[in-house]
């Protein structure tokens, strides 16, 4: 598999960029939550645009209380593994 892996830095990093999350509010923690990292919904509507620009990935469900940010990272990487197997 040529495909680089999303990984939880980088969604903190993605976070930071398009939702302002501050670098004191990064966590490894794969089963926080938005609201854990101090994170709205509006938050996650702009992750989830950039999610689709950049990777193709959809998350379903609008409401940020139904992912942890490990579910997060499981879908962009289940993306890039379908795209890749489609390609």
């Amino acid at each position: 598999m040529s495909a680089t892996t999303f990984t939880l830095d980088d969604l903190m990093a993605l976070l930071s960029e398009k939702a302002g999350l501050p670098a004191s509010a990064h966590t490894t923690d794969r089963d926080a939550h938005f609201a854990d990292i101090g994170l709205d919904s509006l938050a996650f509507l702009s992750m989830q645009t950039a999610l689709q620009d950049r990777y193709g990935t959809e998350m379903p469900e609008e409401n940020p209380d139904l992912y942890t940010l490990g579910e997060i990272v499981d879908t962009v990487n289940a993306t890039a593994s379908n795209s890749a197997g489609m390609a």
